[in-house]
């Protein structure tokens, strides 16, 4: 008997039984679904990381280093393997790409991970073993043919498998570029035998007594214990990186951390809202029920049976919203984690399988656990006293009257103001939680459309404005002298730059010194706007200066790699960069002794005099087309969220604008008896919630400013982005709250046609 009066309790109750499994699914659902992202992200880079034996510390020097040296280092107590490593940017023949080849000496430390094709063979002389995204790419397969050229040198071979590897799991050019784009860049590693089948040719290509400038090392040790225990072995001072200053580690890493902060924000403000909705609709179903949970008592059934019975109402509401929940956060995970996806494209792992954290199941267990004892707690109250007691209409508690409605002002007010400010007061926790919803509804609909605006205003002012030139030429520093590439720079019409590699305190950064007589680059402040450099001191990043405490005015001390020199610069100015450097005009640099070898030049021109010493030439262009897969996921997330944010509004406006409806089921009645027409009656309604859509909108602009704010300071602060916010965002995250507000409004309205007022007033009160 009471399970056939559960579901027709369930189908009496159907729309507010359908809103709250909506709002526990979307709960869980966006729970899930952003833990999903974060720990699947975790678990996947892992593997690769363990699997190709990602080092631990990269050492670094222009001379190159010895099997001697590697020996050194070995013996060092605490490195438990490492590898002479070499990896350098080449032309492919016959096409505008770049291509990052690379040799490992022990492929148990940055090796890589077979995908198709033969496997790696250290003593192969004619074997290419290339990125498997650059090759679907490009339309390259195994067996095919390829031609590397780095200056004069030209490798040729066949290309035997298809690989990923940690060190280039995200696969970029240069700090400019945020996006991979396979198109045009991608990596290659072949063996040392064939790097050695190139000698003597290659001997004099590259500077120093060894082809490999790299030492790559797996240590438990901590950097700096490594540094001091390493330059000490090889005698100099060297640039060490450990594994968080490489763009593979710092950027997943940043990933899984931003993951984690996404996760510890939206999931609580759509769980909150779940549970607090369904604390209040609880009590007000079991309210209405009062009568009928009077009736099974005098029948006979025991407090426990009825219990039971109405807690298995919130169990089953619990279970239900859970399974679509889980289906939906699978699905969440699935459409960020896509293999085909944005995501995909940005960290090139081989395989993208979906894991959940521990923690999540324990937590919806928990949710689940929480309900059911709401619905207990809810009829329990209901079942205090005797059968001639529960039978009796559930009652609201007595109005006070407030000292406010003694006052003239409040006299003055209009009936619908004063009935629907008594109401509001009446019903202190439906009127917060329609007002809970709209704020997050708000929170939503500015923080989703601001980040697009931010991420707008970013491009626009570090790719649109600041990037000024249409070409990026890289020189071949190793054979081209600064009087070469200044002159080259000159007969193109373009500004230079020159970079160094520089230790501050225990990290290494990079100087950058530029000549900018052109306006090709620009420069941009913390205001994001674009300034000068002037000649008389060093401008820093906004990263530096808050990592040591640096404003204008003071002093900051650095020291170049591979020598003893040690400068101390005064700062001149604070940037927001792309990288974290340290950047002067050349005429400083040169009042102030520091020697430098121009890389690189900015220009408007891409045919380059034949026999320049040039590297490789990038465009403008493919720097920003690599962007469109970028913007493409962030579209469809704010997409997502706006539209999380209205079926939000519309299912707790609705869900309470329902109970709003039944409690006043009788005063709306009385209201129909004196002569109120269902016009007038129905404007009541929506007034109360346009009240309360103004105030909620009015919390939640400033609540989702401060949320967005939050959000760009934990995941894009190595982007130094500014919050920007155009009118647009205001106006149409206002309009869409409004609108929600309204048209819930009017389908509550419609109800007071159908009112029984002979029904109604026949009551009790």
């Amino acid at each position: 008997m009471l399970a056939r009066k559960l579901f027709r309790t369930l189908w009496h109750y159907k729309a507010q039984f359908i809103s709250m499994v909506i709002m526990i699914a979307l709960g869980i659902g966006v729970f899930l679904g952003f833990n999903i992202e974060w720990y699947s992200l975790e678990v996947n880079t892992r593997e690769i990381f363990e699997a190709t034996g990602f080092a631990d510390f990269r050492i670094y020097s222009e001379k190159g280093f010895s099997e001697a040296d590697l020996e050194k280092l070995l013996a060092i107590d605490g490195v438990s393997d490492g590898t002479r490593y070499l990896s350098v940017n080449t032309a492919v023949d016959g096409d505008t790409d770049t291509v990052a080849l690379s040799v490992s000496t022990n492929m148990n430390v940055s090796g890589i991970m077979l995908i198709s094709g033969e496997a790696y063979s250290e003593t192969d002389p004619d074997g290419i073993w290339l990125s498997d995204s650059y090759a679907a790419a490009n339309g390259i397969h195994v067996g095919d043919s390829m031609t590397f050229i780095y200056k004069t040198i030209t490798v040729s071979g066949a290309v035997k498998g298809l690989i990923k590897s940690s060190e280039y799991l995200i696969c970029l050019p240069d700090e400019t570029q945020m996006m991979p784009d396979y198109t045009s860049y991608g990596y290659a590693y072949i063996s040392p035998t064939m790097l050695e089948r190139a000698i003597p040719t290659l001997y004099r290509a590259f500077l120093g007594s060894s082809l490999y400038h790299q030492i790559n090392v797996l240590s438990s040790m901590d950097k700096a214990a490594f540094v001091q225990k390493a330059e000490e072995a090889l005698g100099s001072t060297l640039l060490i990186l450990d594994r968080s200053e490489t763009v593979s580690w710092a950027q997943t890493q940043g990933e899984i951390e931003e993951g984690i902060t996404m996760g510890s924000i939206l999931p609580v403000l759509f769980l909150a809202i779940a549970i607090l909705t369904m604390v209040t609709t609880m009590h007000r179903i079991t309210a209405s029920e009062k009568t009928q949970i009077g009736t099974l008592k005098a029948l006979g059934f025991k407090n426990r049976r009825i219990l039971l019975h109405y807690s298995a109402y919130a169990l089953m509401i619990g279970l239900i919203g859970t399974a679509f929940g889980i289906a939906l956060g699978y699905g969440l995970g699935r459409f960020i984690l896509s293999p085909g996806g944005a995501m995909a494209t940005y960290i090139d792992l081989p395989a993208w399988p979906l894991y959940a954290p521990a923690f999540t199941w324990i937590v919806i267990v928990l949710i689940n656990v929480f309900l059911t004892f709401i619905g207990f707690l809810s009829v329990r109250k209901m079942l205090e006293g005797s059968a001639a007691d529960a039978l009796r209409p559930y009652v609201p508690k007595r109005m006070r009257h407030l000292r406010i409605e003694e006052t003239r002002f409040f006299k003055s007010l209009s009936f619908s103001t004063k009935w629907n400010l008594r109401d509001c007061l009446r019903h202190k926790s439906r009127s917060f939680m329609t007002l809970f919803g709209i704020v997050g509804c708000m929170i939503l609909l500015v923080g989703a459309m601001g980040m697009m605006d931010t991420m707008n205003a970013f491009l626009d002012t570090f790719y649109e404005q600041a990037i000024h030139y249409r070409y990026r030429i890289n020189l071949d520093t190793e054979t081209a002298s600064n009087e070469e590439a200044r002159a080259l720079a000159e007969e193109l019409e373009g500004d230079w730059c020159a970079q160094r590699a520089v230790q501050i305190g225990e990290k290494g950064y990079s100087l950058e010194i530029y000549s900018v007589t052109r306006d090709k680059v620009r420069f941009v402040d913390a205001d994001m706007k674009i300034v000068p450099l002037t000649g008389d001191g060093a401008y820093i990043c906004g990263r530096i200066a808050r990592t040591y405490a640096l404003d204008i005015g003071d002093s900051i001390t650095f020291s170049p790699y591979g020598t003893n020199e040690t400068y101390t610069v005064p700062v001149v100015g604070i940037l927001d960069s792309l990288t974290e450097s340290v950047i002067m005009t050349d005429a400083f640099a040169d009042a102030s002794g520091i020697s430098y070898t121009v890389s690189t030049i900015f220009t408007d021109q891409e045919e380059v005099p034949a026999g320049s010493p040039v590297l490789n030439i990038q465009s403008k262009k493919s720097i920003m087309d690599s962007f469109d897969t970028f913007m493409d996921l962030m579209n469809k997330m704010i997409w997502l969220l706006v539209i999380a944010a209205v079926v939000l509004g519309i299912v707790v406006l609705y869900n309470l604008g329902i109970m709003s409806y039944t409690e006043r089921y009788r005063e709306m009645a009385t209201l129909k008896v004196v002569g109120f027409k269902d016009a007038r009656i129905g404007q009541l309604l929506i007034s109360q919630n346009m009240w309360l859509s103004v105030i909620g909108i009015l919390i939640g602009i400033p609540a989702g400013v401060g949320v967005l704010k939050y959000l760009i300071d934990a995941l894009a602060s190595e982007y130094e982005m500014k919050l920007v916010l155009g009118p647009a965002t205001w106006l149409v995250s206002i309009l869409l709250t409004f609108g929600v507000s309204m048209a819930v409004g009017l389908m509550i309205a419609r109800k007071n046609r159908t009112i029984d007022m002979v029904a109604a007033l026949k009551t009790e009160e």
